[in-house]
This record gives C-alpha cells, sequence and structure tokens, in this order.
C-alpha cells in the first residue's frame, strides 16, 4: 500500500499520489494520461495534475487498483 510519507516531492498536491515504491512500469501513464507524468531523471510516474471529472477520477482509480506495487495512493483529502 503506498504510504503517504514516502511520496514524490513533484506530484501536485490533492488525493491522489505515487510514493517511492514506483517500479515506472507505465501502467498508471498509460491508463490515465491526463493525470501520471514520468519523472525521466528518477525514473518513476507521479501525478502532475488532480482527476477534475469523474472520468478522470476513475482512470486514476483504476491506474492505483492496477498498480503491481500498490505505489498510487489515495489520501482522501481532495485538497
Amino acid at each position: 500500500m503506498a504510504d503517504a510519507a514516502n511520496k514524490y516531492a513533484e506530484n501536485v498536491s490533492g488525493k491522489f499520489y505515487v510514493d517511492d515504491q514506483c517500479i515506472d512500469c507505465d501502467l498508471c501513464r498509460e491508463t490515465a494520461p491526463g493525470n501520471f507524468k514520468r519523472n525521466d531523471d528518477g525514473g518513476h510516474s507521479y501525478v502532475y495534475k488532480q482527476p477534475e471529472t469523474p472520468d478522470e477520477e476513475g482512470l486514476c482509480k483504476e491506474a492505483m487498483e492496477g498498480c503491481p506495487v500498490e505505489a498510487i495512493g489515495n489520501d482522501g483529502n481532495g485538497a
């Protein structure tokens, strides 16, 4: 399970984030390309835009559920 204490600094503020367990598999970027990007230097994904529509929210949840190492978190605060 993702740990907010270990989330990458480049995640934008909000409920979804990627932590340091990310193995750069590309699943989240393929599933929700409007919300996840790759840090080329670090070799991991991060949330560059929080979901703004129900469709984006669903894609982020799908990415979180599909993440093979559970590196995507949802702290549910929405802030």
